[in-house]
């Protein structure tokens, strides 16, 4: 296919260097006005522009045939949902690449996450997008639509070109080392078997499913300090608070992750009366989420406190308030009563087991009896270590826990995992056990599908706080709903590379950046 150049009429200007084309927005507004009033149609494109390809080339020649001047504007690094590792190429280097594209005019980068603002801002004669956003269902952002109503909102028009199609992604994922051996090797012949539409419309299914939680309620407290160094009279290290963040954790945190794919999510969880925290936690719910509090006079809703390096992340200490002993008698009853008439309501009711007292052997056993699907996460903490163990339940549809918890579980640090996992299959009425392992991704065994071995898909970690809760919270409705075991460990491990991205539960896992990374990784 030939590259059909612009005629000489409608060359752009000539600059010296293609840096003078970069614009703030600002600036541009200011330039699109004057081109408009001189009777000059300008036409806008939109991007990440990671790796410039002849598709992007093809493209932009297109578009300009539509007008007198062609604008492109792309992506913020901050708002490149295509998951960790992405984008490749700062936005810079990627404003400049673009710029040296003899018929693209002015180039800015995008101040929100999406073109919406921007085409209002701007107000082109005419918003060009490639065929492949033709079909507005093809989209999982939702955003075309939108798009379309602004540049129609300014006056503007739609258009849509038709030129030869590469994929960035594709390149990228093929050529550049973006993912390790490991998970090139996986993708490779993940690939063949499934694809990202058939992955994202499983996951779009989960919406009907009537979810319940179970869990302790926590908040995360972080009080960011910098180090000032060893007081010259005593043994302990001085530091200068900076600020303080809190963030609603333990299962809150899975509550709003598990209410970004289900439609209803309840949630059931105990408050202390000394300092419920209450309306910090009703406000930090989402809407979708509805709660049942319970609580206990004989202690404060659990904080943990950490005290951290407002640099690099790194936790220095932990203050903990809260009293992990079982629940007084009559609010175990309390709550024994309410799940035995709203067990049967449920498609999957989810665990979220830190071990601090909501949970008795009693409770355990009712859930194990009467819950139409359970899925458990026991977590091992400070608190608990060597206490909070799967094994005290009798029965787990499906078992999330990391290598460590599932080694204290069989008291064994050296069996090969894929033997420990057969023992706790074998020990627990279960169909799934996922075990997550950190860096050295997951692993998944049903009694129908047998092991699957799942790779990181990031090495990028801000902060690991909350990425066990996010795993769990999601892969248990794709249990529910009978997702294969591999897509299991893939979705999870995906989860997982975004949720370490996250500082705590400072937000959540959103149905919208977990298809653009599924899409991204198997182009």
């Amino acid at each position: 296919m030939s590259m059909n150049l612009p005629n000489e009429a409608a060359t752009p200007r000539k600059v010296d260097h293609f840096s003078e084309k970069i614009k703030t927005l600002d600036d541009l507004a200011e330039i699109i006005k004057g081109l408009k009033a001189s009777g000059q149609k300008v036409v806008m494109c939109h991007g990440v522009f990671d790796l410039l390809h002849p598709g992007h080339i093809h493209h932009f020649y297109a578009a300009r045939k539509n007008g007198d001047r062609l604008i492109v504007t792309i992506t913020r690094d901050e708002h490149v949902g295509k998951g960790p590792g992405r984008p490749v190429f700062n936005q810079r280097l990627r404003a400049e690449s673009v710029a040296a594209i003899e018929c693209v005019d002015y180039i800015a980068v995008n101040e929100w996450p999406t073109a919406i603002e921007t085409i209002r801002k701007l107000k082109p004669d005419f918003y060009a997008k490639g065929s492949d956003y033709a079909n507005s269902n093809d989209d999982v952002t939702g955003n075309i639509h939108l798009e379309k109503a602004a540049i129609q909102e300014v006056g503007g028009k739609l258009v849509f070109t038709d030129e030869v199609s590469f994929s960035s992604s594709h390149i990228l994922n093929t050529h550049f080392d973006v993912y390790s051996d490991e998970a090139r090797n996986f993708l490779k012949s993940f690939r063949e078997k499934y694809t990202a539409d058939d992955i994202v419309d499983r996951l779009k299914n989960l919406s009907k499913l009537k979810i319940l939680l179970i869990g302790d309620t926590i908040i995360d407290e972080y009080h960011y300090c910098q180090a000032m160094g060893k007081s010259p009279k005593e043994t302990f290290v001085t530091t200068r608070f900076v600020s303080e963040e809190s963030f609603a954790g333990g299962v809150l945190a899975c509550a709003n992750h598990a209410a970004g794919f289900c439609e209803q999510v309840d949630l059931i969880t105990c408050l202390g009366s000394k300092d419920p925290r209450e309306d910090f936690i009703r406000k930090h719910l989402k809407p979708n989420v509805r709660p049942t509090f319970l609580y206990r006079d004989d202690a404060p809703t659990i904080v943990k406190r950490r005290f951290v390096d407002p640099v690099f992340l790194s936790k220095m200490f932990q203050v903990s308030f809260l009293k992990d002993s079982r629940l007084p008698s009559a609010v175990d009853k309390s709550l024994r009563d309410q799940l035995e008439k709203i067990l049967p309501n449920y498609d999957a009711v989810l665990v979220a087991d830190y071990g601090h007292g909501l949970l008795s052997p009693e409770t355990i056993n009712l859930l194990a009896e009467k819950a139409p699907f359970l899925a458990a996460n026991t977590q091992t903490n400070s608190a608990n270590l060597g206490y909070n163990l799967i094994t005290k339940y009798p029965r787990v549809d499906y078992i999330c826990i990391d290598e460590p918890e599932i080694r204290l579980a069989m008291h064994d640090r050296g069996t090969r995992l894929e033997d420990l996992i057969m023992r706790v299959h074998r020990q627990i009425k279960n169909q799934r056990v996922m075990i997550t392992r950190g860096h050295l991704g997951a692993i998944a065994y049903s009694e129908n599908d047998g092991f699957f071995e799942t790779p990181i898909f990031s090495n990028e970690i801000v902060d690991r706080v909350g990425a066990g809760d996010a795993f769990f919270a999601v892969t248990a409705p794709c249990a529910a709903q009978n997702f294969p075991t591999d897509l299991l460990g893939f979705v999870g491990n995906l989860v997982g590379a975004l949720a370490v991205r996250i500082v705590c539960n400072r937000s959540f896992i959103e149905p919208i950046p977990l298809y653009r990374f599924i899409q991204t990784v198997l182009k």
